[in-house]
């Protein structure tokens, strides 16, 4: 099963650095030209798919044997889930009923320049009134549900590199 695709390592890590890129360009194409702004919790994946591109990146510069190659697998496999989990937050909170959806906080320039780092944390992960809104949805799935769905493919495509087995000469 694993030999449709198997390619090296190397190349992997380099799909799933550019796969980050592209998700950033995204997201900035939505913030930008779309004008679409986003929440505290739209922020979080933001820096979870940026911490898992560098991940990415790195394995793929440094391209190591066996052992190294696992542990950026499985550390490539933990930031993507943890990136789910914000997404997975996102996602119920926008399935909330209205009656239940929490208050909208202030602006994020407000909590950056106003509250303590581990408050503005705290209040980026919880999210807020604004990260209820739906502004955008294709296929019936909204951008954090897109997100979601990325960030599994990522975490199992992360995995897959803990047993793809390269000889030397496939390494280069």
């Amino acid at each position: 099963m694993f030999e449709m695709i198997k390619f090296n390592a190397r190349i992997w890590f380099l799909l799933g650095f550019m796969s980050c890129v592209l998700m950033l360009a995204t997201g900035a194409f939505f913030q930008i030209i779309m004008d679409l702004q986003p929440c505290p919790l739209c922020i979080s994946q933001r820096i979870a798919i940026f911490v898992l591109g560098i991940v990415f990146l790195i394995a793929a510069i440094h391209n190591p044997l066996e052992i190294g190659r696992k542990i950026y697998a499985i550390l490539g496999m933990i930031v993507a889930l943890m990136g789910a989990s914000v997404s997975v937050r996102h996602v119920w909170i926008q399935n909330m009923p209205k009656d239940e959806v929490p208050e909208c906080g202030p602006g994020l320039d407000y909590i950056f320049e106003n509250f303590p780092f581990i408050e503005t944390v705290k209040l980026m992960l919880n999210g807020t009134g604004e990260c209820a809104e739906v502004l955008w949805t294709f296929l019936g799935l909204s951008i954090p549900a897109w997100t979601l769905v990325a960030f599994i493919v990522l975490a199992i495509t992360s995995l897959l590199q803990a047993w793809n087995q390269v000889s030397s000469f496939e390494r280069f």
